[in-house]
C-alpha cells in the first residue's frame, strides 16, 4: 500500500494523518503540547515542543500500521499561522514561539499603520493586527534587543517542522503572506517593508511552493523509524488554505463555511481581486492562487458561552433539539455575536454582544436559536463582502467545524447564504489538505480536479428554501443595523 503523512501543527496539538492512495484515512493520532502564558494576553509555545509531538505520532504511525514502513512515500504539513520561531546564527531558537492568539503587538501594529498607512495594503492587502507576524517582530526588537540582535532568520511553525525533519529552512507562499511582509503582487518579501523598520532581508527564508519538496526524512530519524527508501519531504501550507483544499475549494463559485470557536467565511480567489484589508488576502496552497477570508471571532465560542451559561449541565444535542420548532427570526428575537469583539467587517476590540428584541414569549428555544442565527449573519457579512467588491456567485458552500453537526443550522445556513451547503463524509480539515500536497507533490494525479474527487467526498446537501431565503434577507437587513446601533454603547461600557 502506498501512503502520504499529514501532519497538522496546530495551537494545541499535532496531529498526524495517514492516507492512502485511494483517498482513504488509515490512521490518525495525535500528541498533545503546552500553551504558556507569561501573562496576561501572551500566548507562547515551546518550538521544540513541536519536533517532539512529529516524531511521537511518526512512531506511532509505524508502530500501528506495519506496512507504513515500506509504503510511506511523502511527508507534508499545515500548520498554526502568524506564530514566531526566531534562529540565532546556528538555526538555534532563541525564545519561546510568540504565537497567532498573543494580544501584545497593539503598540506595534499602529507604529506600522503610522509609518506605511495605506502603503501596506497596497503591498500586503492585508492590515496590521495583532495576530500578524510582523508586530511580534517589531515586539521582540523593541523589548528583548539583546535576543533580536541574536537573531539571524524567522521561521514559522510548520516550515520550522519541516527544518526540523530535513535541515532545510524555507516558507511557502501562503505562510509568508500572512507575515505582512510579503510584496503579494510581485510574489516576494518587501523591501519596502523591510527598509520601514530597519529590518535586513536575511531574516526573511527562502520562498517556496506549497507542494515543492524541500528535502528528505533526516538520517537520524529514517533510521529511527526503521525506514530503508527516502521519504520525500514537501512544504505544506497555512491551515485555513490547507483546509481550503481539504475541503476542495479550488474554484471561485465554492465558499467554506467554518465554525469552531471563532469561524471563517473562505473563497477561493484568482489574481487581480482586491479588498482593501476589509477581508484576509493570503496565497492559496495551490499555485499563484489566492483565498479571500472573513474572521467571526465568537462563532461556536458564542454557542458555548449560551450552553455553558443557560444550560451548562446539558449536551448540545439536548440545547438544539428543539431549534427546528421556531421559525426564522427566532419571532424577532436577534443576538449580536460580538461577546470577543470583532474581526470582519468591523476590526473592533471594544464592541460587545447582545440580544435584541427580547419578549415575555421567548423561550429558551427561541434564545438558542438566535445565537445560531446570529453566527451565521456574522459569517454572512463577509459573504457579501465578496459578493459586493469582487461580483461573486457561490453555488456551494461546504460547511466544516461545528455548524456542521447540527441539520436545522445546516439548513439554516442554506437559507441565511441562500446557497447550497454541503457537508464532507471525512471532515480532517487542515491535516487533510497537507496529505493532499504531499499526494500532489508525489505525481499521484494529474490535475488538482482529480485530486480532490479523490480525497474530498461530499455526504449530506441542504438546498434553499425560497420562502426562508426571503424571510431572512428582511431579518439581516435589520441585522447589519445592530452593529452601529449598539457600537457607542458597547465603547462605552467598556470605559
Amino acid at each position: 500500500m502506498r501512503y502520504v503523512l499529514g501532519l497538522d501543527l496546530g495551537t494545541s496539538s499535532l496531529k498526524g494523518l495517514l492516507v492512502n492512495q485511494a483517498g482513504e484515512v488509515v490512521y490518525t493520532t495525535s500528541s498533545d503540547y503546552p500553551l504558556i502564558h507569561p501573562q496576561s494576553g501572551y500566548s507562547e509555545q515551546n518550538p521544540h515542543e513541536w519536533y517532539r509531538a512529529a516524531v511521537e505520532v511518526m512512531a506511532n504511525i509505524v508502530e500501528t500500521v506495519p506496512d507504513a514502513k515500506e509504503g510511506l512515500e511523502a511527508i507534508s504539513f499545515s500548520g498554526q499561522m502568524h506564530s514566531l520561531v526566531l534562529l540565532d546564527e546556528n538555526d538555534a531558537v532563541l525564545r519561546n514561539a510568540i504565537l497567532w492568539n498573543d494580544v501584545r503587538t497593539t503598540a506595534q501594529c499602529e507604529k506600522i499603520k503610522e509609518t506605511l498607512g495605506e502603503e501596506l495594503i497596497s503591498i500586503t492587502q492585508n492590515k496590521a493586527l495583532e495576530g500578524f507576524t510582523l508586530p511580534k517582530i517589531l515586539w521582540v526588537k523593541e523589548h528583548e534587543p539583546a535576543i533580536f540582535e541574536k537573531a539571524r532568520q524567522f521561521l514559522l511553525p510548520k516550515d520550522y517542522l519541516g527544518f526540523r525533519l530535513t535541515g532545510s529552512k524555507q516558507m511557502e507562499y501562503s505562510d509568508a503572506a500572512g507575515t505582512l511582509l510579503l510584496d503579494l503582487k510581485n510574489k516576494q518579501w518587501s523591501e519596502r517593508v523591510l527598509a520601514a523598520f530597519d529590518l535586513p532581508k536575511t531574516i526573511c527564508p527562502p520562498l517556496v511552493e506549497s507542494s515543492d519538496k524541500i528535502g528528505t526524512l533526516s538520517e537520524e530519524l529514517t533510521k529511527e523509524f526503521g525506514f530503508t527508501h527516502t521519504i520525500n519531504v514537501y512544504a505544506g501550507g497555512a491551515d485555513n488554505a490547507s483546509a481550503a483544499l481539504g475541503a476542495g475549494i479550488i474554484s471561485p463559485d465554492i465558499g467554506m463555511a467554518s465554525i469552531g470557536t471563532s469561524g471563517v467565511f473562505l473563497a477561493y480567489e484568482e489574481a487581480g481581486k482586491e479588498y482593501q484589508g476589509d477581508l484576509h488576502y493570503f496565497y492559496h496552497v495551490l499555485r499563484d492562487s489566492f483565498y479571500s477570508m472573513g474572521v467571526t471571532l465568537a462563532a461556536g465560542h458564542s454557542l458555548s458561552w449560551f450552553k455553558n451559561t443557560f444550560a451548562p449541565n446539558e449536551d448540545f444535542d439536548a440545547l438544539l433539539k428543539d431549534i427546528g420548532t421556531i421559525p426564522a427570526g427566532s419571532e424577532g428575537l436577534l443576538f449580536m455575536p460580538y461577546i470577543s469583539g470583532e474581526r470582519t467587517p468591523y476590526t473592533d476590540s471594544k464592541i460587545r454582544g447582545s440580544f435584541l428584541g427580547m419578549d415575555q414569549g421567548h423561550t429558551r428555544d427561541h434564545f438558542a436559536r438566535a445565537v445560531l442565527e446570529g453566527i451565521t449573519f456574522s459569517l454572512k457579512d463577509s459573504q457579501k463582502l465578496m459578493e459586493e467588491r469582487a461580483g461573486k456567485n457561490f453555488r456551494k458552500i461546504v460547511s466544516v467545524g461545528g455548524g456542521a453537526k447540527n441539520p436545522d443550522w445546516l439548513q439554516m445556513q442554506a437559507d441565511i447564504f441562500d446557497a447550497t451547503i454541503v457537508t464532507l463524509t471525512t471532515e480532517q480539515g487542515p491535516g487533510m489538505g497537507a496529505v493532499m500536497l504531499a499526494a500532489m507533490g508525489q505525481g499521484w494525479f494529474d490535475s488538482v480536479e482529480e485530486l480532490v474527487a479523490t480525497f474530498v467526498k461530499e455526504a449530506k446537501t441542504y438546498e434553499p428554501v425560497k420562502e426562508q431565503v426571503e424571510a431572512y434577507e428582511h431579518i439581516y437587513a435589520i441585522y447589519r443595523d445592530g452593529y452601529g446601533a449598539t457600537k457607542d454603547i458597547s465603547h462605552a461600557l467598556q470605559k
